[in-house]
């Protein structure tokens, strides 16, 4: 964009913003055509969705679920796009308008929704089978005709590649193709191919006269994983960029409760299909993963003309690379800064995030076990009810998510803010690693019961004795997995956010599938069978192997984590972080700079002093240097049940009553995001913070001097 071009759309913003809030003689504004070309409406129309000119009172509050028409009525002209489908207004740091429906979740959300439903169902039908298919256990004379070792080797290569594509995903959507259009490339070019391939190396003889290994590589442990992993990353980021990021900040929480449904829903039901089909068929059986992907990329574009589509943020690499090293971005000539230190300006590094999530790995060692080696155990036990088999056995595990995620989230959670408790960080980590130690503690007990029982008697154990098993690591994710993926998040900058994400999707999925291909090769000793093979096929080969010792080594693997996360150096650490990330939430704060006074009288429609400079006065670095407080506070951050967080933490009474404030949006917010001030020429002797808020002119005298401006409540 030229410079000419950019002081023309600043111009056309400022004149925009500032004439509907001028004196009550003047008609209302024109609002100008949006990005998304959305059509206008006349202003002589007197309808919810057209700009009515209001005047903007600082005491009055704004709520921030907008979503009906009569809440139209009490929104600033500057939110409203004269859309009747989509009546909402919204400017970004690039001044990019963006418009938005009132009902996002009807309107586009349900198209992402559905997608992730039917991805889920895909990714989890083909994830829960693998091991068995690989086997041999499906088709005895058409299989990939692998040890247990070599498929959960697979099963673990498989997953590692899975979770370190969101780094990719990230990259894609922020910088390169943007949101919508990286969700296109990852399922069109990976996920689709990759499940054809490996639907077609189950036909017999189709790809060879032998069972072609290549052909499944290729879509197993690249194409398929790669695909799933870049549309990991972005597609419920794109579900959340439907609402206004202010005022329907507060319905995001409720789209991420629906969109964690939706996963589970998708593994329940791909988890129960798929490997009872497979049964009988399994090529028919992973036919079914195809199709609904097929099915769910087909949804997804019928909803491209109802999506906010915003174009990739800027530069990737600059941005890491300033959030490695724990420095702030600057926009334009200004920067955001703690109150501590005007003069730097420091961040969480991602280094620190990664540390923070790296305390999980124990937990997800274990986890990881679910699809590899309970796998191997299940399939030389008893089918439950003659149809439930190793792989079924999965789905305890998604029943046990939705079980105890209602019951922590809306139980649990809840009654320990209203008596102001907030469990830490990493004693949920531990609580899960508790979970997990007592999930492998339960597989020894099986292991026991499958030795004993084929010594005596010869016979099977039934596979429903691994039900427990799958259910504490199921409620062990609740804990441990969901503190993760909410601390990723709480902690990292805005436009660092998704490959924060990603990381800790890394330390979630990658990590531990490395190690345990590692400990799976240390251990093979323990899988060989009487025969001298790691070949594991029916329940003597199993009670004549070790595999008790591999559990063993699990078991103090996950004490570990317990011993790790209860350290109080650790705990210290992990609440030293969280603070500062609530503080950079709740501060963001401007280098010092020349004081703007109210004008009681202005003939120039503002009421700002004529000495502030046009710099200050642009609508486009107002709305920029908001930006960031924004982002961190318009979705569900810290204290919401959504996101696993009960409220203040214990022993921090004077943060009591934080969770229990009203969640409203104060107009005096907007009006300082866009710098409507019409309030103030009832106010005289008032002057202007660095961070937009009015106040006595005396108050800043202290404040100047070092750089940073005290607050005053209003």
């Amino acid at each position: 964009m030229t410079s000419s071009s950019s002081d023309n759309q600043q111009q056309e913003l400022r004149q925009l913003l500032q004439k509907p809030f001028a004196s009550s003689s003047q008609p209302p504004t024109q609002i100008p055509r949006s990005v998304d070309s959305s059509p206008v409406v006349s202003p002589e129309q007197h309808d919810p969705y057209q700009p009515q000119r209001q005047p903007l009172s600082i005491d009055d509050n704004l709520p921030t679920n907008i979503c009906t028409e009569e809440q139209l009525a009490s929104l600033p002209d500057v939110c409203l796009s004269g859309n009747k489908n989509r009546p909402l207004r919204h400017v970004n740091e690039q001044g990019d308008v963006s418009t938005y429906a009132l009902r996002p979740m009807y309107y586009s959300v349900i198209f992402i929704l559905l997608v992730e439903l039917l991805e889920r169902f895909s990714f989890y039908g083909v994830n829960y089978t693998q091991t068995s298919f690989l086997t041999g256990a499906y088709n005895e004379d058409w299989n990939a005709d692998m040890t247990a070792i070599g498929a959960s080797s697979y099963v673990s290569i498989s997953t590692a590649v899975a979770y370190s594509m969101p780094f990719v995903g990230a990259f894609l959507a922020d910088n390169v193709l943007g949101d919508y259009w990286s969700i296109l490339f990852g399922n069109i070019c990976f996920y689709i191919p990759g499940l054809m391939l490996i639907l077609l190396s189950t036909v017999p003889y189709l790809l060879g006269d032998t069972f072609n290994k290549k052909a499944l590589s290729i879509g197993l442990l690249g194409l398929w994983p790669m695909g799933t992993g870049i549309v990991k990353s972005i597609v419920n980021v794109f579900g959340a960029k439907q609402f206004h990021p202010l005022l329907q900040s507060s319905l995001i929480e409720s789209y991420y409760v629906s969109f964690y449904m939706c996963i589970n829903i998708g593994a329940l039901v791909g988890g129960i299909v798929v490997p009872v089909v497979a049964q009988y068929d399994v090529t028919l059986a992973y036919t079914y993963p195809m199709a609904m992907l097929c099915i769910g990329v087909l949804l997804f574009l019928l909803g491209t003309p109802r999506y906010v589509r915003q174009p990739p943020a800027g530069d990737f690499f600059a941005s890491v690379k300033r959030k490695i090293a724990g420095l702030t971005p600057r926009f334009g000539k200004k920067k955001f800064l703690p109150l501590d230190d005007a003069n730097d300006s420091p961040t969480i590094p991602l280094t620190t995030i990664f540390k923070i999530s790296a305390l999980i790995i124990p937990f997800n060692i274990a986890y990881s076990q679910m699809a590899t080696t309970f796998i191997v155990q299940g399939t030389v036990m008893e089918k439950g009810f003659g149809i439930i088999d190793a792989s079924t056995m999965n789905n305890a595990d998604a029943v046990s998510v939705l079980l105890f995620g209602h019951l922590v989230g809306s139980h649990l959670y809840p009654a320990l803010a209203r008596r102001n408790i907030k469990i830490p960080t990493t004693y949920k980590f531990a609580i899960g690693s508790i979970l997990g130690a007592l999930a492998i503690g339960w597989a020894l007990f099986i292991e026991y019961l499958i030795h004993s029982t084929y010594h005596s008697t010869g016979a099977k154990v039934s596979i429903l004795w691994q039900s427990l098993a799958y259910v504490l690591i199921g409620a062990g994710e609740i804990f441990a997995v969901s503190a993760a993926y909410e601390i990723a998040f709480t902690s990292s900058a805005p436009e660092t956010k998704a490959i924060a994400s990603a990381l800790n999707l890394f330390c979630v999925g990658g990590i531990p599938s490395v190690l345990c291909i590692f400990l799976y090769n240390a251990c093979r000793a323990w899988f060989k069978t009487s025969r001298g093979t790691t070949s594991i096929h029916n329940v003597e080969d199993y009670a004549t192997a070790q595999v008790y010792k591999y559990f063993l080594v699990l078991f103090v693997i996950a004490l570990l984590g317990i011993v790790i996360n209860l350290l109080p150096s650790v705990k210290n650490f992990v609440i030293s972080i969280e603070e500062q990330a609530i503080e950079m939430i709740k501060t963001p704060v401007m280098k010092k700079r020349p004081k703007r006074t109210y004008l009681a009288q202005s003939s120039s429609g503002t009421d700002y002093s004529p000495t502030s400079t046009s710099d200050e006065e642009s609508p486009l670095l107002r709305a920029k240097r908001h930006q960031a407080y924004l982002k961190y506070g318009s979705g569900p951050v810290l204290y919401k049940s959504g996101s696993m967080r009960a409220g203040p933490s214990l022993g921090h009474d004077d943060d009591a009553q934080r969770s229990k404030k009203k969640k409203v949006l104060k107009k005096s917010q907007v009006g300082k995001l866009y710098r409507i001030t019409t309030s103030a020429a009832s106010r005289p002797n008032v002057v202007m913070t660095p961070e937009g808020k009015p106040m006595k002119a005396g108050n800043l005298a202290g404040g100047a001097k070092r750089g940073h401006f005290r607050q005053e409540s209003m």
